[in-house]
């Protein structure tokens, strides 16, 4: 990957807003700490990572290059025997505090058939997930694992069991509303919100834009007008795959105006 590339994706996710500011959704605060001046991407990237792994790597630098924090360990993966349990993302310190950190970056969609609350109705774009789902995957699951024995036993052999963490999370999120709907806010943060769905009938009211299908890798990044646009009969030739394989592809859009858009083809 390019290291231009790279900067920019780094940039990108460094920006994307927090889902939440504080406890308001889990009871668990979201960690602030300030990444606008920390804008070069130092590490090296030893293979090709997925999407999610990469804006670990992302918070990892933003995290290492903060004067106030010190990273402790990474990645740590909980064993019993042979059977690993889960990881914990980050163990640090910030102002000398000891922190548990899980770090979570997640594109959704708002489908208000998914449930009855603002929470329940955040969705993957494949509805394969939920915002629901990995909240409680978070409370039940990742977060208790710092005070299992198993755990207990990895940080001694780390000279980490003296120390007394302090639980947080970074969720980070892209957010997507129905086109043309408004959507209310009560716990997330609307700033998340880039752009909007739409599936194949909506497509139709688009004919005179052209589309552009980015790599997953790049679905960090903002629209920008340096890519090979596609028509609209050719785009809809160049998502036919997704759709069929029930995956809904990201697209930017751009207008008659010249003004660009940034959405999601849902295959439902």
């Amino acid at each position: 990957m390019e290291s231009n590339h790279i900067q920019n994706l780094y940039q990108a996710c460094c920006k994307t807003p927090l889902l939440w500011k504080g406890n308001a959704v889990l009871d668990v605060m979201q960690l602030e700490f300030p990444t606008d001046q920390h804008s070069i991407f130092l590490r090296k990237l030893e293979r090709q990572l997925r999407l999610g792994q990469l804006a670990e790597q992302f918070v990892f630098n933003a995290l290492e290059l903060c004067d106030t924090i010190e990273l402790l360990a990474e990645n740590i993966q909980i064993q019993k025997g042979k059977q690993t349990l889960g990881e914990l993302d980050v163990l640090m310190t910030l102002d000398e505090k000891p922190i548990h950190l899980e770090i979570v970056y997640k594109f959704y969609v708002h489908d208000i058939a998914a449930g009855t609350s603002e929470i329940e109705r955040w969705v993957g774009p494949n509805r394969k997930d939920s915002l629901s789902e990995k909240l409680k995957k978070l409370g039940d699951k990742q977060l208790p694992l710092l005070y299992s024995n198993d755990c207990k036993n990895t940080l001694a052999q780390l000279n980490l069991d003296h120390l007394n963490f302090e639980q947080h999370i970074l969720f980070k999120a892209q957010l997507f509303v129905p086109y043309q709907q408004t959507v209310n806010f009560e716990h997330l943060n609307e700033a998340c919100v880039y752009g909007f769905y739409i599936n194949v009938i909506q497509l139709e009211e688009f004919t005179d834009c052209q589309f552009y299908v980015p790599a997953k890798i790049d679905w960090f990044l903002n629209p920008n007008d340096n890519v090979d646009w596609l028509n609209y009969s050719s785009f809809k030739m160049a998502v036919n795959v997704y759709l069929e394989n029930k995956q809904s592809p990201l697209f930017w859009m751009k207008n008659k105006t010249d003004e660009l858009t940034k959405g999601f083809l849902v295959w439902w």
